[in-house]
């Protein structure tokens, strides 16, 4: 009989008890119609859904969450000694820098684990490093400048309107509405606001006007561009400007929220489609991701293709973004999972 795969689901939620369900709000004391049905999980509850469902695909999972304890970690390697660790791990100590560090840790103790290996989640991490190395590549971002301190008179010679980012963080932190700015003055004030709330210098880029397309990548040694997904912005208030935010990520209970929709397949003339293709595939190997990654891109009005964020690790929640692109691709859910548990354990004799 075979063995059935031991996988740790791994996650750091160091005070879960202090999550609010969303659904617990009056959704009809909102002053728009949502767009979305409200969910009702918490991060952990989505945790234990997906390893019910790893269970019922002949896997011997389990969750393992460190909260914010790196000796939960090695105790549950050493005692459970787990053949592959589903990796969710995306801060240490609150601070989403270590992220790398806590991969590397599974490195020296050789343990399988899914996604991007430490290189990559700080080379991506680093938004301006990353964009760099993108760049050297022949692959288009938006103008930038960095942001080391404050200042009421910033110079700079890129063109309103801009976007202003924390230069070190993912998942859309500290992008919201305010961040895209008109003038000097709204630029200087955006960029205090990073070193204030982010202690980080601020990314300062051009914003790219056009069509936003999220274009999924599947695969470790040959990795594949799936169905691209865009999200459209038609509905979005004239009081809201048209990214995707941290709020229209994970606040269902923002306006934003409910009028990001996406798409996908994309309808997009062929040889756009394979050129988003291809650049995501060389974002993707460029930033050496690995297992499942998403790419997100500006489509301009003449054509341009500018790429915005390579995400490696991105959120596995069904129906959101990666998997709403493998099911585009004929992937289910279950068979998306066991896809990247077993990229993971045929690294097994290369660690």
């Amino acid at each position: 009989m075979k063995r059935k795969l031991k996988v740790a689901v791994a996650f750091n939620e160091a005070n879960p008890d202090l999550y609010i369900k969303a659904n617990g709000h009056d959704t009809k004391d909102l002053n728009f119609i949502p767009y979305f049905e409200v969910e009702n999980l918490t991060p952990v509850e989505e945790y234990e859904l997906m390893v019910k469902r790893l269970c019922s695909s002949g896997f011997d999972a389990y969750i393992l969450n460190i909260r914010d304890d790196i000796n939960i970690l090695l105790n549950d390697a050493k005692n459970n000694k787990p053949d592959v660790i589903f990796n969710f791990i995306e801060l240490y100590k609150e601070n989403s820098r270590l992220e790398m560090n806590m991969v590397g840790v599974l490195d020296l103790l050789e343990i399988p684990y899914t996604g991007a290996p430490p290189l990559s989640l700080a080379n991506c991490q680093n938004k301006v490093l990353a964009k760099r190395l993108l760049n050297a590549q022949g692959i288009k971002t938006p103008n930038f400048i960095i942001a080391k301190e404050t200042s009421k008179n910033f110079k700079h010679d890129l063109k309103f309107p801009l976007i202003v980012k924390p230069a070190f963080e993912d998942a859309s932190v500290g992008i919201e509405n305010d961040s895209i700015v008109e003038n000097n003055k709204q630029l200087g004030k955006r960029i205090n606001y990073i070193f204030n709330s982010f202690q980080q210098p601020a990314l300062v880029e051009e914003f790219i006007e056009g069509r936003e397309l999220n274009a999924a990548v599947f695969g470790d040694k040959n990795p594949e561009a799936l169905p691209i997904s865009e999200i459209d912005f038609s509905e979005m208030p004239d009081h809201l400007y048209n990214i995707v935010s941290y709020q229209a990520k994970w606040d269902p209970l923002h306006e934003s929220y409910h009028k990001t929709i996406p798409s996908c397949p994309a309808k997009l003339p062929i040889d756009i489609e394979q050129k988003v293709k291809k650049i995501a595939l060389e974002a993707f190997k460029t930033l050496e991701c690995r297992d499942y990654g998403r790419v997100d891109m500006r489509l301009t009005n003449d054509n341009e293709i500018f790429v915005l964020e390579v995400n490696p690790n991105p959120d596995l929640t069904e129906g959101a973004g990666f998997m709403r692109s493998a099911e585009a691709a004929g992937f289910t859910y279950e068979q998306t999972l066991e896809k990247i548990i077993h990229f993971a354990w045929a690294r097994r004799k290369s660690i």
